[in-house]
C-alpha cells in the first residue's frame, strides 16, 4: 500500500510561476516614446501565455520610464500593470481582462488614470454590455478591446527568451518577433475624458 504525500511534501509540489524574458523595442510615433526595455515577466501558474503576451502588449502601449508590472493575478491591491511618479502616488492603473465594477472602482479611486484592456474570444462583449453603464461616471477610465484575432497571433509569439519589436503609429500597434509579424488595432470602448 503507498502511503500519501505529507503536507509539507504536497506544498512543496505546488506549482511555480514560470519565468520569461522579453526585450522589447518600442517605437511609438503618436506619443514621440522611443526605447529598449529587458523585461522579466513572472506567469503565474493560473496565467495562460495569452494573457501573459497581453500584459506585454499593454506595457509597450503605454511604455514610459516608471511603467512596471505589478503582482497581478496574486494581489488584490496592485495593478497588473501601472505607473507611479516618484512619490509612490499612481499615475496609471492597468487592469486586463474583464474586472468587476468594485475592482475598477477602487483603481479610479486610487489613480489618476485607469485603462481596462479586454481581450479574447470568450464574453468581452457581453461582460461590456453587462457592466457599461455603471461605468459611465468614472471620468479617468478607458476601456479597450483586443480583438480575439490579434490575441491568438500574440499568443503565438510566446516564448520563454522573446526579442519583440512593437511600432506605434496611429494607435496601431505593429508588433514583429523572428519571423511573425502582427497588427494591433486595439478597439475603444470607453475613453477617459480629456
Amino acid at each position: 500500500m503507498l502511503a500519501r504525500p505529507s503536507a509539507h511534501r504536497q506544498t512543496a509540489m505546488a506549482l511555480k510561476s514560470t519565468v520569461y524574458k522579453a526585450q522589447l523595442n518600442i517605437a511609438d510615433t503618436d506619443r514621440g516614446y522611443y526605447a529598449d526595455h529587458a523585461l522579466t515577466l513572472a506567469c503565474h501558474p493560473s496565467e495562460t501565455e495569452e494573457r501573459l503576451m497581453v500584459r506585454v502588449l499593454a506595457f509597450a502601449l503605454f511604455a514610459g520610464e516608471h511603467l512596471a508590472f505589478g503582482r497581478g493575478l496574486s494581489s488584490e491591491d496592485e495593478a497588473d500593470v501601472w505607473e507611479k511618479d516618484l512619490t509612490g502616488e499612481i499615475q496609471r492603473w492597468i487592469e486586463l481582462g474583464q474586472p468587476d465594477e468594485a475592482r475598477i472602482r477602487k483603481a479610479c479611486n486610487r489613480s489618476r488614470e485607469v485603462v481596462v484592456i479586454t481581450y479574447g474570444a470568450r464574453a468581452p462583449e457581453p461582460w461590456w454590455e453587462k457592466i457599461r453603464a455603471s461605468l459611465d461616471r468614472y471620468t479617468n477610465l478607458t476601456v479597450l478591446r483586443i480583438p480575439a484575432e490579434a490575441c491568438d497571433a500574440l499568443t503565438a509569439m510566446a516564448e520563454r527568451n522573446m526579442t519583440i519589436q512593437v511600432t506605434i503609429q496611429d494607435g496601431v500597434a505593429f508588433v514583429s518577433s523572428g519571423e511573425r509579424n502582427l497588427e494591433v488595432a486595439p478597439v475603444t470602448w470607453k475613453a477617459a475624458a480629456g
